[in-house]
């Protein structure tokens, strides 16, 4: 089912950048500068993105001497697609059984 903290991961993750910065971490761990380098988005606005998604508990960092980096929380996105699951089965029996509500 969706709820509510589901709904607002899937806020987050809409924003244009911040799915970019999900899909290239679901490839690899990057630092701020391969993230800068790979989206074309200034540092700060970069940051800004990062610690929204880090503080919804998308991603994770990792300490690397003077480098922060960052990977993507598999398990985040495992729960968002069996939600996502779980509305499409709910719509398949929804259409296979015709139910719609009289007016």
């Amino acid at each position: 089912m969706l709820t509510s903290a589901n709904a607002e991961l899937i806020r987050i993750i809409a924003d244009p950048l911040r799915l970019q910065i999900v899909t290239l971490l679901a490839h690899e761990t990057l630092c701020t500068t391969h993230l800068v380098a790979e989206t074309g988005a200034r540092q700060t606005n970069l940051s800004n993105h990062l610690r929204v998604l880090r503080e919804a508990g998308i991603v994770d960092t990792e300490p690397c001497g003077r480098f922060t980096y960052y990977r993507l929380r598999p398990e985040v996105v495992e729960a968002l697609a069996e939600s996502f699951g779980e509305l499409a089965e709910t719509a398949r029996t929804t259409v296979e059984t015709g139910r719609k509500r009289v007016c």
